[in-house]
């Protein structure tokens, strides 16, 4: 795949820009590109995160909200499991995310609840770099 990637040049500038993101390593890159297929088929960060299960939908019924809010079981399993991983290794050696994990985890939250937004966060961040044309920058 990286040698399909290093022979087109705007693959090439998609990759990098993805790689550009803290915890986005290359099988993260690889596999958005192929799904998205280079982000011409899919480049608003919700409707990615959709796809991939993990934005959150509340369980409602009527007018009232009954039970927690979950993620949507007709996902793209095989994305999911990549993103989970990249967003283990994000909590681990990114300092944003790790302090973003700790406080929301010392807020009370659960720790698989914070796990899914980590994996939000580096989707639109991925998405966010794509669109903006630009590497990522730490604030």
């Amino acid at each position: 795949m990286q040698q399909f990637i290093a022979k087109d040049a705007e693959l090439k500038r998609k990759y990098d820009l993805l790689t550009s993101v803290k915890g986005v390593g290359k099988v993260l890159a690889i596999s958005l590109l192929v799904y998205t297929q280079g982000f011409t088929r899919m480049d608003d960060g919700r409707k990615l995160a959709c796809y991939c299960g993990v934005a959150p939908f509340e369980y409602r019924s009527g007018t009232s909200v009954i039970g927690r809010t979950g993620v949507s079981k007709f996902a793209n399993k095989e994305l999911k499991q990549v993103l989970h991983m990249a967003a283990l290794s994000s909590i681990r050696n990114n300092g944003e995310m790790k302090t973003y994990f700790e406080r929301k985890v010392g807020e009370g939250k659960s720790k698989m609840s914070v796990l899914n937004a980590v994996r939000n966060k580096l989707l639109h961040q991925a998405v966010a770099v794509i669109k903006r044309g630009t590497p990522y920058e730490v604030r």
